[in-house]
């Protein structure tokens, strides 16, 4: 039977096809998700935005719940982004209230699979209650092992660079270097997602072909797949097949095989 999804994937299925077609030895480390599409998939249905978010609640559900089952290490996901605070007030409300309340209600569940749990951005400048259930579930899966969920918030990808800059530079001048002994590793080492592997392979849901601000810095080699599915429709298949796209990729890194 299937390792990972017995009695979650029927045999013969399209999953299955897709499934067995996954190189296991060639699993990206990390996958990043820009997860796009959910106010043109509830405005399709007639729906205001918010209807959306709600259903992409279980496009997220299907990516951690896979991704475990893979034992893919880390998985980031881009949720709310520095510019989305343009956005109707309405709508960044119940944004907010729908996080809190994801976060409430399937911290259990993450928990109980190993996974850590941890949010990056600007998180000071989220709503007060959020960040109450954020710091609660970061502390309570803070010793797990397993896979990484970082959930991108309040972020900004030139504001993630210039603040690691800044405390890259502080930490040498505090060395006793100069400036110009900066290095690449100074800036890995102060930014959020230091500690996880290298982004592998960052997905975008919606065929919108742009990065939006999201991981510049980590991005700069990873295989990135645009697929037309709007998030909310994003499950289980989807992924296999953006796996199943890398997993063709010739990655050389800039350098000739």
């Amino acid at each position: 039977m299937l390792k990972g999804f017995e009695g979650v994937i029927k045999p013969k299925s399209i999953d299955a096809e897709l499934f067995a077609a996954i190189d296991s030895k060639r699993i990206p480390a990390h996958i990043a998700v820009i997860m796009d599409g959910n106010g043109r998939w509830a405005q399709a249905k007639g729906r205001p935005r918010i209807f959306g978010h709600r259903a992409g609640a279980e496009s997220v559900r299907a990516i951690i719940d896979t991704c475990r089952r893979l034992e893919i290490k880390a998985v980031t996901l881009y949720a709310f982004s520095t510019e989305n605070w343009k956005r109707p007030r309405a709508e960044i409300r119940g944004l907010m209230t729908m996080l809190k309340r994801y976060i409430r209600t399937d911290l259990a569940e993450v928990h109980s699979h190993n996974i850590k749990f941890q949010a990056i951005g600007h998180i000071e400048g989220l709503f007060e209650d959020v960040q109450t259930e954020i710091h609660r579930a970061e502390e309570t899966t803070r010793e797990n092992t397993g896979m990484t969920m970082s959930v991108a918030l309040n972020y900004g990808g030139r504001a993630e660079i210039v603040e690691a800059a800044r405390r890259a530079a502080a930490q040498v001048l505090e060395r006793g270097d100069n400036v110009e002994q900066l290095s690449e590793e100074d800036i890995e080492r102060n930014l959020y997602t230091h500690g996880l592997p290298e982004v592998d392979l960052m997905i975008r849901t919606s065929g919108e072909f742009r990065i939006s601000n999201f991981l510049l810095w980590q991005l700069a080699y990873s295989e990135i797949y645009v697929t037309p599915t709007l998030f909310p429709d994003f499950r289980r298949p989807h992924i296999f097949e953006a796996i199943l796209d890398y997993q063709k990729r010739d990655r050389r890194f800039g350098g000739v095989k």
